[in-house]
């Protein structure tokens, strides 16, 4: 695996980092769901410019300009709810991908540390040769990804994988690299160190779910 780990150099992530991490700003669930479609922005933008492109001639009202524009068919997938507001970071700049949605959520037994996760639901356009680009913002465990490159399966073989999170642990980073294709690129904004008993990033945000949208049951 591939892996782009953005905290390693200073940019305007590190302010939408530290804001999301913020336990008075995140109140704020207008202003939660905005940075996390930020930082979706900012890891397409660069995730754009591993992918293919071909020359092509543009007409403009005095003349014509050749313009280099990407020549891949992408599918945005989203892990629901999560990954709701990075998919549409991701889609405000790749806005003529395909796009599909899974869910995947945790299921602790008895309210016991240890957990399954179940996956569902999960529409989606065939994925035969074509760019598959799977968000989910919180990768903890790497369970989640894992059952979904199962999922995946069922609808064709990707000529390419990106995966795209906001925070990650370094546990869960390694469990993906085994897991995932070789040539899979991972783009993440910034890595933890720890997962608690429960498997949450520590010191990680909470749950992006919640604070997106609201507390579930």
């Amino acid at each position: 695996m591939i892996l782009h780990d953005y905290s390693k150099e200073n940019s305007i992530l590190n302010k939408f980092i530290a804001e999301l991490r913020d336990v008075n700003i995140q109140k704020d669930a207008m202003r939660f769901r905005k940075n996390i479609e930020h930082i979706g922005e900012v890891l397409g933008y660069e995730l754009s410019k591993t992918l293919d492109y071909k020359n092509e001639i543009i007409p403009t009202p005095l003349g014509t300009k050749n313009v280099n524009l990407i020549n891949e068919n992408i599918v945005l997938c989203s892990v629901l709810r999560a990954g709701l507001t990075l998919h549409q970071g991701l889609l405000n700049y790749f806005d003529n991908a395909e796009n599909a949605f899974i869910s995947a959520y945790r299921h602790h037994e008895n309210n016991q540390d240890s957990f399954e996760v179940i996956v569902k639901y999960f529409a989606s356009p065939s994925l035969t040769n074509k760019t598959l680009i799977i968000n989910d913002p919180m990768l903890a465990t790497g369970k989640t990804l894992e059952n979904i490159l199962k999922a995946i399966k069922s609808h064709g073989g990707p000529k390419q994988i990106h995966l795209v999170s906001v925070i990650g642990s370094k546990q869960g980073v390694e469990h993906v690299r085994h897991i995932f294709p070789e040539n899979t690129h991972l783009w993440i904004a910034t890595i933890d160190d720890e997962l608690n008993n429960r498997g949450y990033i520590v010191p990680g945000l909470g749950d992006a779910g919640d604070l997106s949208f609201g507390i579930k049951l």
